[in-house]
């Protein structure tokens, strides 16, 4: 009898596989009603890197003494001096509704429903466009070329996430693979299932090769269950 596969031992929930609750929380300072009629002022007081997360985190003190821990825009420094709000500055950095930023503005860590802290476009060297406003909703083009409509009081950051070109860097060794999905509490590194015998993997065995199509009904047995899941459609797509 082979060993259970690593996802099915995953599924348990183990220390093994259990993401560990560490880390700073990344939200906007709450949305107050200064805010909403004229300006907050806050600065900039610390940046930071944390392992586990990719984008740099900038720690912001603001004018009623709250502390907000909000991702960083390219080009903010120690000491820089923040607006959010209504009434805020189309600047670097600032925190604005949508409805106060001008159409063709590159913008990021965007709420999802106002007051929210922020949900979309995070990630290193990201930012969305504000292609227009409409009615109480405004369209956004995201990173992934998808168009998204939002709420036109939730806040975004004017600018695009600190950190863009990270992924161009190689890891050159293994070791700093080792690191990078260590921090993520990732296993590393993993055994190709084609690789494995018959008896350990449904891939397994036939000298490198599948043996068959590797899409997985959805409601497969957690032992099947590997591959392409409910999959509508696999390989390259053709270029028009």
């Amino acid at each position: 009898m082979g060993n259970r596969l690593k996802h099915q031992r995953r599924g348990r929930g183990t220390s093994v596989f259990k993401a560990k609750a560490r880390g700073l929380e990344s939200a906007y300072v709450s949305y107050e009603n200064k805010q909403k009629e004229s300006v907050l002022q806050g600065q900039v007081i610390n940046l930071i890197k944390e392992n586990g997360r990719d984008a740099i985190m900038a720690q912001m003190l603001f004018e009623n003494n709250e502390i907000s821990h909000i991702v960083t825009a390219e080009g903010m420094i120690v000491g820089q001096h923040v607006e959010y709000g209504k009434d805020a500055g189309i600047v670097i950095g600032n925190a604005l509704p949508l409805a106060n930023i001008p159409e063709g503005c590159p913008v990021f860590n965007i709420e999802k429903s106002p007051g929210d802290g922020g949900k979309f476009v995070r990630g290193t060297g990201s930012y969305a466009l504000l292609v227009s406003k409409d009615g109480k909703r405004a369209n956004l083009k995201m990173p992934s070329g998808k168009s998204m409509a939002v709420n036109l009081l939730s806040r975004a950051t004017v600018g695009c996430v600190a950190g863009g070109g990270r992924t161009e860097k190689p890891f050159v060794k293994a070791g700093n693979m080792w690191h990078r999905m260590k921090s993520r509490s990732r296993p590393y590194p993993v055994v190709r299932g084609i690789a494995m015998n018959p008896i350990a993997h449904p891939f397994g065995g036939g000298q490198h090769h599948a043996g068959g199509s590797k899409s997985t009904s959805r409601h497969a047995h957690p032992g099947r269950k590997v591959g392409n899941i409910a999959s509508r459609r696999t390989g390259r797509k053709k270029k028009n």
